[in-house]
């Protein structure tokens, strides 16, 4: 399994909106950087990532999980761009923000810390567990 990290605005999309979707998830769209939508072409079913709250709240609040691998993104007619469907898995017993995560030595070389505006970032084992750790998830 792979491990990834998903920014989105709340005004644009927040979890509680991605929780409201249910089982059948819903496509992560819009993405127009090469670089994140080549990270979604790696995704897997069953791979799993944080859904981070960008702008004010710049916080680390729920999983996710992929439920559809890589297709053509809905939302234009340009053969260049996918997507992954996603859909909630489980909200973070306590939201790990961005400010914590920089302060931790362990999450150093974390993309969101080293590349903050790509919005689909892969994230390593090793910064998962910290993450989960951080916000109270236990095996």
């Amino acid at each position: 399994m792979n491990y990834w990290l998903f920014k989105s605005e709340p005004s644009t999309w927040s979890w509680d909106q991605q929780v409201a979707k249910g089982e059948a998830g819903e496509e992560w769209d819009g993405v127009r950087n090469y670089q994140a939508r080549n990270f979604m072409r790696q995704m897997k079913l069953g791979d799993r990532g944080f859904f981070y709250h960008s702008q004010k709240e710049k916080a680390v609040v729920g999983i996710v999980e992929i439920c559809a691998e890589a297709h053509p993104d809905s939302t234009t007619d340009d053969d260049r761009w996918d997507c992954v469907d996603i859909r909630a898995i489980a909200p973070l017993p306590r939201a790990v923000p961005l400010d914590q995560i920089k302060a931790n030595a362990a999450l150093a070389e974390m993309p969101l810390v080293k590349s903050p505006r790509l919005s689909v970032q892969p994230v390593t084992e090793d910064q998962w567990q910290e993450i989960c750790a951080m916000a109270g998830l236990t095996d």
